[in-house]
């Protein structure tokens, strides 16, 4: 898990439950994005919550959520 601390304090990171948040102090959690079975039976992500694409199809809902990490840490992570 990774958690950035910019200058100003603020911490951010990619929700897991590796590491108890709340002992850092205030948190404030925010959806991501959206990993969903669609109707043919596979898995996407919809990542626009944070201004992201959609990713997928996925034939196993671990692939999406590989997937979903990854793009969340590659490309929103750090500001």
């Amino acid at each position: 898990m990774q958690i950035i601390v910019q200058a100003d304090g603020l911490a951010r990171c990619v929700y897991a439950e590796a590491v108890d948040l709340h002992q850092l102090g205030r948190v404030t959690i925010r959806r991501g994005s959206h990993v969903e079975l669609d109707v043919s039976g596979v898995w996407l992500v919809d990542l626009s919550p944070c201004d992201g694409p959609l990713l997928g199809p996925f034939a196993r809902r671990s692939q999406a959520l590989e997937a979903e990490r990854h793009w969340l840490e590659t490309y929103w992570l750090i500001p």
